[in-house]
């Protein structure tokens, strides 16, 4: 199913709805271009957006307002104006939940901005049932799906991990990239090592040097973390193991949410492996962010890894 067909359920009621926001239509790339790669057969902004704009999750560590606000200033017609101006500075692509509310705003947003954007959904598979998910998501138009982080660490810590090897098999089959998602490295370690057949890897990257990281007493894995403070137990070892890996990586959390700035995180990301970034943004970010990748992706051309992609 495509963008256009898939927001279809809600076509009726925006177009009678005397509340409708009449924009310009979104014209991509209007106000730069990014650099791109490929994932299977599309075409992916090298800054990819995050999509906790949508989902209405932030990361705040102890600061317990946080989402709240957050939430507050991302109203629906804010995310659609975001939507458009990623779009509009050459971000063709955003990461985001399967669920109800990211799907009704990129419905809107397909509809009524003209928007193009790929979502590239996370796979949200459960252990006794890990088709009806996928297949949703699929049935909905998305671009590429991988299955999530923590899903994929939990599955690892329960000796299921081979489940994550039935999703890829079955995402592929429906002509659609498959990805594979990790908190842990172990995950693309044993992905790797029993030759699941992933199209791409999204695992964390960022580096120590934030005031806020992790301390030598937290050695909890990232989904049992409830400091909210660190994604990659360990980046050296991170991008050692990735310098040997041939598939498309999407680095995601390379600012350790927010604590880390974009000159730095983006830097480190490119410099030692990364293929794309995954982003979340607000609307006074995007334009900053993009510049940024589209100055440092030329620097790196003649990287230690490869691009792959």
């Amino acid at each position: 199913m495509t963008a256009s067909t898939a927001v279809a359920i809600t076509a009726a009621a925006a177009d009678a709805s005397p509340d409708v926001r009449r924009q310009p239509p979104v014209q991509a790339a209007s106000k730069g271009k990014l650099p791109t790669g490929k994932i299977g057969k599309l075409t992916v902004s090298r800054l990819i957006s995050g999509g906790n704009l949508i989902s209405g999750w932030a990361h705040s560590r102890d600061l317990v307002y946080v989402p709240n606000l957050m939430r507050a200033y991302n109203t629906e017609d804010k995310v659609l104006d975001t939507l458009q101006l990623l779009e509009e500075h050459g971000v063709n692509a955003i990461i985001a939940d399967p669920i109800k509310k990211p799907k009704e705003i990129l419905s809107r947003y397909w509809k009524e901005r003209g928007g193009k954007i790929q979502w590239i959904a996370e796979g949200h598979p459960d252990m006794d049932d890990w088709k009806t998910n996928l297949q949703q998501s699929i049935d909905f138009g998305a671009a590429a799906i991988y299955i999530q982080g923590v899903k994929a660490d939990q599955f690892l810590k329960a000796g299921r991990l081979e489940l994550v090897a039935k999703c890829v098999d079955y995402i592929r089959s429906q002509g659609v990239p498959g990805g594979i998602g990790a908190h842990k490295l172990e995950v693309v370690m044993q992905s790797e090592k029993d030759r699941y057949g992933a199209d791409f890897y999204v695992k964390t990257l960022h580096h120590t040097g934030y005031w806020s990281t992790r301390r030598p007493e937290q050695t909890e894995d990232v989904v049992d973390c409830r400091t909210d403070n660190y994604w990659d137990l360990d980046p050296q070892r991170t991008i050692a193991f990735m310098q040997e890996i041939e598939k498309p990586w999407i680095a995601f959390k390379v600012l350790a949410a927010g604590a880390i700035r974009p000159e730095s995180g983006f830097k480190y990301a490119l410099e030692n492996g990364a293929d794309f970034l995954c982003v979340g943004m607000f609307d006074f970010q995007v334009e900053q962010n993009a510049a940024l990748v589209r100055t440092l992706v030329p620097q790196f051309q003649n990287r230690e890894r490869a691009w792959l992609s």
